[in-house]
């Protein structure tokens, strides 16, 4: 992806672009609707020569949680529906807590992918009428741009950074130099870190959400009772890989009786989740050391919510001489306020969208490398970037 990628699909821009970069503060309303929130925000980017600062006037986000509970997991036509039903009111409330009427904004912002393609297309369609009707800039977001600014959610972040984004859907770590300039350095070749946390929760019985409900459950654990298996140990790359873990862990839980049973391989399955994410953020800061002299490694997603991995990296990130930034727990999870705030930077840079592009399921941040050196093979099922 260039730094000049502006995600449209034709010659001309349907909706205004600015000609050169922006130096107004700029105020822009955010919707997600990539898998099971409906979330809509409105986020003010000040000018850079006052710090950069991210302001978020609003944040409002709708879960489905109670609607995917008794599914074990997110059902995509069910979450599609909910989208369509709350999206209006969402984003109603998201404009009546900033105060802002839409001749207020500077444009507007929408995840265009990846995820559940049917949930995209409400949010994208959503922000294509509002920017058509109000005369508004459109720009569509990658969902994963957003958790890469995220952090700049709560403090003020200079590019570059090393980032390890990690959550239900994706797991990698990246080499972010500004907007839309990033470089893969690693990825899972098989399932997210979120995903087993989901995965080994419902084995366990935990219910859903998996993560938050494993997480609690491991406070009481012991880390130490069960082995569990580390992957990928013999290869030099960044990569990850979280199957075995999955499929060990699963078969634990079919024999465990009591709940301190089921406790212990909480705390076991935490740590080793953990080590695999410290152990590959380690060699890349290594490698990222030897070309680059900046010292910031930034972890977000769902998973930086988990406050054992946070202070696992946090202390890999002190080992190796680099600051250490998440986003707060508010913006680690899905929400808009990431995605008001990746369509305000792109929009300081004249960078908009037509109206018709397009919804994506699959959208990785570098598509270069993606393309050049997939991380799954066409056909198989697995992380979407």
């Amino acid at each position: 992806m260039e730094m000049s990628a502006d995600y449209s699909s034709a010659d001309k821009s349907a909706t205004r672009a600015a000609s050169a970069p922006d130096v107004r503060a700029l105020t822009v309303l955010g919707l997600e609707t990539s898998c099971d929130e409906t979330a809509a925000s409105v986020v003010r980017l000040h000018p850079s020569d006052l710090g950069g600062r991210a302001e978020v006037l609003s944040s409002v986000v709708h879960s489905q949680i109670d609607d995917h509970a008794a599914y074990g997991g997110v059902v995509p036509e069910i979450a599609a529906r909910s989208h369509v039903e709350m999206i209006a009111e969402v984003t109603r409330r998201a404009m009546a807590q900033a105060d802002m009427a839409y001749e207020a904004l500077d444009g507007i912002a929408a995840t265009a992918g990846p995820g559940l393609v049917g949930g995209v297309m409400v949010g994208l369609s959503f922000g294509k009428a509002a920017a058509l009707a109000r005369g508004l800039p459109l720009v569509a977001v990658n969902h994963l741009e957003g958790h890469a600014v995220s952090a700049r959610l709560g403090a003020e972040v200079a590019y570059p950074f090393l980032l390890l984004l990690a959550s239900g859907g994706h797991c990698q770590l990246l080499e972010v130099r500004g907007v839309g300039d990033m470089s893969r350095i690693g990825a899972t070749i098989d399932d997210a870190a979120g995903e087993a946390f989901d995965k080994i929760a419902k084995a366990l019985g935990l219910g859903y959400p998996g993560g938050p409900a494993l997480e609690k459950l491991a406070v009481s654990g012991d880390p130490t009772r069960y082995e569990l298996p580390r992957a990928l140990l013999g290869r030099k790359d960044c990569d990850f890989s979280f199957s075995g873990l999955k499929t060990a862990a699963f078969r634990i839980a079919q024999t465990c009786q009591t709940e301190q049973d089921k406790a212990d391989l909480a705390a076991a399955v935490q740590a080793a989740i953990a080590r695999q994410l410290a152990e590959r953020s380690e060699r890349a800061m290594k490698d990222y050391a030897e070309t680059s002299d900046h010292r910031l490694f930034v972890v977000a997603g769902g998973v930086a919510a988990n406050k054992t991995i946070r202070a696992t990296l946090q202390a890999a990130a002190a080992k190796h001489g680099f600051d250490f930034l998440a986003p707060p727990m508010a913006y680690c999870t899905d929400n808009a306020a990431m995605i008001a705030l990746a369509g305000a930077e792109r929009l300081a840079l004249g960078l908009t969208s037509d109206i018709d592009v397009v919804a994506r399921p699959r959208w990785p941040l570098d598509e270069a490398r993606a393309l050049a050196d997939p991380s799954h093979k066409p056909g198989r099922k697995g992380a979407k970037a």
